[in-house]
């Protein structure tokens, strides 16, 4: 973070500063971050979900026509 200030913006950012800024980020990104996590798992378990059954499906043997 340290850098990317020096770097980017031309500040110096001190340890104490740093550490600020990086708990500020947590404290009002973390939530918005932690759900999109969620999200995006949520995502692939249904995606994985919907693969499986249709490799169950395809599992499946036929049965044989009954007349009646």
């Amino acid at each position: 973070m340290q850098s990317y200030f020096e770097e980017e913006r031309g500040e110096e950012l001190g340890d104490l500063a740093a550490w600020g800024v990086l708990d500020l980020f947590m404290t009002q990104l973390a939530p918005y971050i932690y759900n999109q996590a969620l999200r995006d798992a949520r995502t692939t378990v249904n995606q994985r979900m919907a693969s499986m059954e249709e490799d169950l499906f395809a599992l499946e043997q036929k049965l044989p026509k009954t007349s009646r």
